[in-house]
């Protein structure tokens, strides 16, 4: 809300910015660095933090609000299964999701 559309646009250009500059500086040497046994350790180090920081986003704010009965379970559940196993479009699950979130709190 700070400066509008221009604190906006600022504020965006000062998260993407950096990471953006760096995949490009790194392009040209990437096949160099992605043969290195110890980038390629670093690689599997940040994939793990990466993996724990997800998992902890998804526990704190989304798990312990959001499934609160068994039914916000079994949904929960549904939509895993829709999504990982029988690879329906992750915007038909968000959609199923929202449809079936919206029956459960009429019943």
């Amino acid at each position: 809300m700070s400066g509008g559309i221009t604190g906006a646009v600022v504020a965006t250009a000062a998260i993407f910015l950096p990471a953006f500059l760096l995949v490009v500086g790194a392009m040209p040497f990437w096949n160099g660095l992605r043969n290195s046994p110890r980038v390629q350790g670093a690689l599997i180090g940040i994939n793990a933090a990466v993996v724990g920081i997800l998992l902890a986003a998804f526990y704190v704010p989304i798990w312990t609000t959001a499934i609160t009965a068994p039914v916000d379970f079994a949904l929960a559940l549904l939509l895993f299964i829709l999504l990982v196993f029988w690879k329906l479009p992750p915007w038909v699950v968000v959609l199923a999701g929202a449809l079936a979130g919206m029956v459960i709190g009429w019943i």
